[in-house]
């Protein structure tokens, strides 16, 4: 990395930014590549002072080491496990939460964990550091690695918390929350609110609990009685998260939900719902009586892919398209569960660990 503004320091840089601007029109990514260095560029004539440098210069630094650990991993899928850092390893929860990441980093997964104590410990000793990645945050107090993932590549410190979430819901294709204080409530009704808007997944999160617990019970009590009796949350959003005190429960949430489903993007005005094996015709027309409700225009139709996704990694996948009215996001997850049902018993299914 070049550290210096003068210099030496300052004459490679300059060569490096030459030699980028003379390759970018070859480069795969060149568009986006311009933009960025397009929107530092203008950064660079408006009144910044050192502190906002700093935040930019440090969250791209955070950033960059994320995408770089990540990607040799990119086609494995990942659970993240949030939960209290409080509790021992004696506890109920710790042990749920290990035996948890171990099953599940057996069916092929991997997990992601904060690579704290507590239940991310636990994560990390189930999962082991094989199967596991830590995204710990440089803290002046606490917040220390725990032994199953220290000096382990796949840790990684952040500068910002910011960044840090950023790649903790970029990276997991499911959720798995235990109990835990405000920090764990906090993440919970962000994810819901991120599932909820369609900012994140569609992604299966399950809210785990040791046998017989009832703390999850209890928030989705006050869920139901304040937000859904208020009118203040749809009937249908509970179809966004799974209860449960049984990891067999909590592990089937997850690979059942990629059984079929592969993963989702907008195309223009059109929901593309990627599948890892084609319906038949007449599971298409049962999908278009059951969830007509949320298609505002036309109905669920067969495709392969559309011209803005050529060159994509999954070209190849079948595809169904809608015009998804973008609100109703629980009745977007039964339509998911039902396409997952419809396809089950394809070999396709036999792999939802992999992207």
């Amino acid at each position: 990395m070049i550290r210096s503004g003068s210099g030496q320091g300052f004459e490679s840089l300059q060569a490096e930014v030459m030699d980028l601007l003379d390759r970018l029109p070859m480069l795969k990514h060149s568009e986006w590549i311009e933009r960025s260095l397009s929107t530092i560029v203008q950064m660079t004539g408006e009144d910044l002072d050192r502190l906002d440098w700093k935040i930019i210069s440090s969250s791209l630094r955070d950033m960059e080491k994320a995408f770089e650990m990540f990607y040799p991993y990119r086609h494995v899928r990942k659970i993240v496990i949030f939960g209290s850092a409080r509790v021992s390893p004696q506890s109920a929860e710790y042990l749920m939460a290990r035996d948890f990441a171990r099953a599940i980093a057996q069916q092929g997964f991997m997990v992601i964990t904060g690579g704290g104590g507590g239940i991310m410990q636990a994560g990390n000793e189930g999962a082991t550091a094989e199967r596991s990645f830590g995204l710990n945050i440089q803290l002046p107090f606490e917040q220390s690695s725990n032994p199953f993932i220290a000096g382990d590549p796949k840790l990684l410190n952040f500068k910002y918390f910011f960044t840090r979430k950023l790649f903790f819901l970029r990276e997991s294709d499911a959720l798995a929350l235990f109990p835990g204080g405000f920090g764990t409530l906090d993440e919970a009704f962000e994810c819901l609110t991120l599932t909820q808007t369609g900012k994140f997944g569609p992604a299966p999160l399950v809210l785990i609990d040791r046998p017989g617990g009832d703390y999850w019970h209890d928030w989705n009590y006050f869920v139901q009685k304040q937000l859904r009796g208020r009118g203040l949350i749809s009937a249908d959003d509970r179809s966004l998260y799974t209860i449960t005190d049984d990891i067999n429960v909590a592990c089937e949430a997850i690979g059942s939900f990629y059984l079929v489903y592969h993963s989702c993007r907008y195309v223009r005005e059109k929901l593309v719902i990627r599948l890892k094996t084609q319906l038949s015709e007449e599971n298409v027309d049962r999908l278009n009586t059951d969830f007509s409700d949320i298609v505002v225009t036309g109905k669920i139709e067969k495709s392969q892919a559309l011209e803005p996704e050529i060159g994509d990694e999954t070209f190849d996948l079948p595809r169904l398209t809608l015009h998804f009215n973008q609100r109703d996001l629980g009745r977007l997850y039964q339509l998911i569960a039902a396409i997952n049902q419809m396809g089950a018993a394809s070999p396709a299914a036999a792999h939802p660990e992999q992207k």
